[in-house]
């Protein structure tokens, strides 16, 4: 069955329910949409869809990005010097669409800025896209967004972080589509030297309070072995601000897709094991 008869929300069940099948977590890695240029950004999304990604998340450019650390904050502003805009993003964005789920992670500005959320929902399905996460868009002011989405067949990802209260936190995972982005610290993305201690018993509750909603862990995961570390307490491992450093550090498209590459697919043996 094609993508184009397949809603998005049941795309990334279904990724999930492939890893699971296969009895690790899913891989999500991150990427900036036109960093450090467009064809590099082609060739990082190209490589993700090609090494074991099982969905991506796709960074739209912002020149205030709240939730993101130095890494990825400063390719945000090298992308939008190159030119990149939400126009080049869901042009990554169709480039990979075809092989896997893809999730837009993108400010609420940028929803209200193209069109409002109709507009903004039509845009992402027309591109393929299975959903978005809007970071600054908390419970109880997403409905205009969710309804939009929900009506293309898009899913509206919700976070959970460490702080969240766990009453507000089964509000959340009640009304979760897709999955949920739970955030493994306090702060901002970027890589960390371990795992959390306390990510376990968070993870835990998360899941249980989101029945048959996929957990997905990001934020610090530097290195295969952490991936595996959190692949073991969660449904699903999303990878940042260190495939975003290979791909700045490279110093051609063809080497950042090398390099994101290599790392990936050590990651998906490491999920595996």
């Amino acid at each position: 069955m094609s993508s184009e008869t397949v809603t998005g929300v049941e795309r990334i069940a279904a990724a999930f329910a492939r890893a699971r099948e296969e009895g690790r977590a899913a891989l999500m890695p991150y990427m900036m949409a036109g960093f450090p240029d467009r064809e590099t950004s082609l060739a990082v999304a190209d490589a993700y869809a090609e090494s074991g990604a099982d969905l991506v998340e796709l960074g739209v450019p912002f020149s205030d990005p709240l939730a993101d650390g130095p890494t990825i904050h400063a390719a945000a502003t090298a992308a939008l010097e190159a030119g990149a805009t939400l126009a080049t993003a869901l042009e990554t964005c169709r480039s990979i669409s075809d092989r896997l789920p893809v999730v837009l992670m993108i400010y609420a500005n940028m929803v209200l800025a193209h069109g409002g959320a109709g507009e903004f929902a039509a845009i992402l399905r027309a591109s393929g896209a299975a959903g978005a996460i809007v970071p600054d868009l908390p419970l109880g002011e997403d409905g205009e967004v969710r309804a939009a989405l929900t009506a293309e067949g898009l899913a509206l990802v919700p976070l959970v972080a460490p702080t969240t209260q766990p009453e507000r936190r089964r509000a959340i995972c009640e009304r979760a589509e897709g999955f949920i982005y739970l955030v493994s610290t306090t702060g901002t993305t970027g890589e960390r030297a371990a795992v959390p201690a306390h990510l376990a018993e968070l993870a835990a509750a998360t899941k249980e309070d989101a029945g048959a909603t996929p957990v997905a862990v990001g934020f610090g995961i530097s290195t295969p072995q952490q991936a595996a570390e959190v692949g073991r307490i969660a449904d699903g491992v999303i990878v940042g601000s260190r495939l975003v450093r290979a791909a700045g550090e490279a110093g051609s498209s063809a080497a950042a897709g090398d390099a994101v590459g290599e790392f990936l697919s050590e990651t998906r043996v490491a999920l595996a094991r």
